[in-house]
């Protein structure tokens, strides 16, 4: 009988994708959360929590693979260490770990930590894989909503994102994760480079409102790193099918018009 795949996250933006895609698969899926939840369809739940280290122990009780998705704002080097302490006294043959890009360039804490979690399953001893991925769509429609709200937008001169698509990377983390394990494999990226400005454009258009954009620069270590592009991978990344615009269509119910929503000012 195969066993179980444990999905750590499995209720979030990119776990609600992946447990029905390992589901068609045939497999069976284990998700440890935070919170109870009746099993069903071939998925059962576990309740615990990584950062804590609440019951780790039990989510990997007679698990072959575990698909780590579970991340938060800080910490996921610590979580990450704990699942791998109990992954590996359980015998896990496969341990396979979304990070993000610039993990190991961006000086930031969010990106030390997930570099930190890289690291914790690089040294585990387990076989692993790990995939680094473009922030999503999701995040980017969070950030431009955020941004529309001010009644003038800011736009960080050089700050650029290559979103792509969570069903995108969601496909491709259950390629990885039935698959053997490969290491560091090829970055995942959007299909196009947008500035920070151009993604609350295109969200506005999709709106039909307009807001004017004031161009700023970000100061420091930071601002000289997103413009060198440290959180980008423009060469040798394998791309993901979806737009932005295609995602906001979907999301808005309409195409983004194409008459002007923003202008830059001074």
């Amino acid at each position: 009988m195969t066993s179980p795949i444990l999905v750590t996250g499995g209720t979030g933006t990119l776990g609600r994708h992946i447990v029905p895609l390992l589901r068609a698969a045939g497999r069976e899926v284990r998700v440890l959360s935070r919170h109870g939840h009746a099993a069903g369809d071939g998925v059962r739940y576990v309740v615990g929590d990584l950062l804590k280290d609440e019951g780790v122990e039990a989510a990997v009780d007679g698990v072959e693979t575990v698909l780590h998705l579970a991340g938060g704002a800080k910490g996921d080097d610590q979580a990450t260490a704990h699942l791998v302490r109990a992954a590996r006294q359980a015998g896990v043959r496969h341990l396979v770990y979304i990070s993000v890009i610039g993990a190991d360039r961006l000086p930031l804490g969010y990106f030390r930590s997930k570099h930190g979690a890289e690291q914790a399953v690089a040294d585990s001893g387990i076989p692993w894989t790990t995939l680094r991925a473009a922030q999503f769509h999701d995040l980017a429609l969070k950030t431009a909503a955020a941004m529309a709200r001010l009644p003038v937008v800011p736009s960080p001169g050089g700050l650029r994102w290559q979103p792509v698509d969570s069903r995108d990377v969601a496909a491709r983390l259950v390629e990885l994760a039935l698959d053997r394990p490969a290491g560091l494999v090829p970055d995942l990226a959007g299909p196009k480079v947008y500035g920070l400005g151009e993604l609350v454009r295109g969200y506005l258009r999709s709106q039909g409102r307009r807001r004017p954009l004031l161009p700023v620069r970000v100061p420091g270590k930071v601002g000289r790193a997103y413009r060198a592009g440290d959180n980008l991978t423009l060469q040798g990344a394998e791309v993901g099918h979806r737009t932005w615009e295609a995602f906001l269509a979907e999301r808005s119910g309409a195409s983004a018009r194409p008459s002007s929503a923003a202008e830059p000012i001074g």
